[in-house]
C-alpha cells in the first residue's frame, strides 16, 4: 500500500479549503476557534478570516454599530467581534453589555 505524502505544515489539513475549515470552525465557540489557530497554518488563515468572525456576529451588530455614541472602529470581524465584547454607549444612554444583551458573545 502506498503512504500518502503530507503537505508542509499540517499534513492533511493542509489541503482543506479555507473556506471549510471555517465552516467546521463556527460550530465551535470563538475561543475554540481562537485556540485552533495553533493546529496549522491552514487553520490560522480560517480562524482569522472574515467569514467565520461574521457568523460569531449577532445577526443586528449594524444596528448596534449605527446606535453606538462613539463610533466603533475595527479592520477585520474579528476585531468588531472583539470590540462587541467590550460595553458600547448607545445613543439611548443606555450601555450594551454582552453579558446581559448578547451572552452568545462571551464563551
Amino acid at each position: 500500500m502506498e503512504k500518502r505524502r503530507e503537505t508542509e505544515g499540517g499534513g492533511e489539513l493542509a489541503r482543506l479549503p479555507e473556506e471549510c475549515v471555517a465552516l467546521v470552525l463556527s460550530h465551535t465557540s470563538p475561543r475554540d476557534s481562537c485556540m485552533s489557530a495553533l493546529v496549522s497554518s491552514a487553520f490560522l488563515s480560517a480562524a482569522n478570516s472574515d467569514d467565520l468572525w461574521e457568523r460569531f456576529l449577532p445577526s443586528d451588530y449594524a444596528a448596534i454599530l449605527s446606535r453606538a455614541v462613539h463610533p466603533v472602529e475595527y479592520s477585520s470581524k474579528k476585531q468588531l467581534y472583539i470590540r462587541l465584547c467590550d460595553s458600547i454607549l448607545l445613543d439611548d444612554g443606555k450601555v450594551v453589555r454582552p453579558s446581559t444583551a448578547y451572552p452568545h458573545l462571551i464563551s
